[in-house]
């Protein structure tokens, strides 16, 4: 009796250990995946020149609005174009320095920052930039013509953000940016908005 007892118990712990062996291990928990951080992309500069303007003063804008922000010509009694009231050309005063604005049947359609200017397009560039960089940065985009007075190096180099075109363009829709490099091969003004920016002698 003692030796079916002893038996008995034998069997029982072999039979429980052959349980315990055929049990699959446990599954281990799925890695939480690590998300990688978070970067919140660069906002645009607010006071970087494009082909839509600069800071508050923006092309299509009425020359009253325009006031309203930059103020009024700061040379008024300076000549104009010779039709003011068709287009007019002039230096607000609280517009930064050496940045002029063209009028044209009271809408804002250009915005050209000239020799003293420091303002940057929104890609970086200014005056004085050398105008072989701009064309490496815009690459297949940037459109050049010979420079109407001045010999090569001497070029415009436009890039049209919408509606631009390798000829002359006429959409008053259409806006760009005009790089116009000197003989020296630097950029001696930049011209940004509508299809006035082809202009070559202000308001013609």
């Amino acid at each position: 009796m003692i030796r079916f007892a002893a038996f008995s118990a034998v069997a029982l712990l072999t039979l429980s250990a052959c349980e315990r062996r055929d049990e699959p291990a446990p599954t281990p928990a799925p890695a939480t995946p690590v998300s990688p951080p978070q970067t919140t992309p660069a906002a645009a500069d607010p006071n970087a020149l494009t082909s839509d303007g600069l800071g508050p003063a923006r092309i299509g804008m009425t020359r009253a609005e325009l006031v309203q922000v930059w103020g009024e010509d700061s040379q008024p009694n300076a000549v104009g174009g010779p039709d003011p009231e068709t287009c007019d050309e002039f230096h607000p005063t609280k517009a930064p320095a050496d940045v002029r604005v063209m009028i044209q049947n009271g809408v804002l359609t250009r915005i050209t920052a000239a020799r003293e200017a420091t303002v940057k397009t929104d890609r970086g560039f200014g005056v004085g930039e050398d105008g072989m960089a701009i064309k490496q940065a815009y690459g297949g985009a940037v459109f050049a013509q010979p420079h109407k007075y001045e010999p090569a190096p001497a070029e415009d180099l436009f890039v049209w953000s919408r509606g631009g075109s390798t000829a002359y363009v006429v959409d008053p829709a259409a806006r760009g940016l005009r790089y116009e490099v000197g003989a020296d091969g630097k950029v001696k003004a930049i011209h940004a908005g509508d299809p006035s920016i082809q202009l070559v002698e202000g308001c013609s």
